[in-house]
């Protein structure tokens, strides 16, 4: 068990296939119960997340942590959605 919380910032992440994510950049926190809700991974691995943006992982996604954090779930690729209203209008057009 980590003494501190703060001890996760820095670890690297990687999938339950071996896949580098990134490394733990911060951490959401319940500080009203005390709970770690997600990891926050920034810089993650291009393969994985388009564009290499920063994600926010549950932790209930997270398997083990010890000198790294294993997850036990993470989609096979994250995409950016695209946005309806940066769609060109034919108004837009004129």
């Amino acid at each position: 068990m980590l003494e501190e919380v703060s001890e996760l910032i820095g670890l690297q992440v990687y999938t339950n296939n071996g896949v580098f994510l990134g490394n733990v950049n911060n951490l959401v926190v319940d500080v009203d119960n005390g709970l770690v809700e997600g990891v926050f991974v920034g810089e993650t691995n291009p393969l994985l997340v388009e564009g290499s943006k920063a994600v926010s992982v549950p932790y209930r996604w997270v398997q083990s942590v010890g000198d790294i954090v294993i997850l036990r779930y993470f989609p096979k690729r994250v995409s950016l959605k695209k946005s309806s209203s940066s769609a060109k209008t034919p108004e837009s057009k004129k």
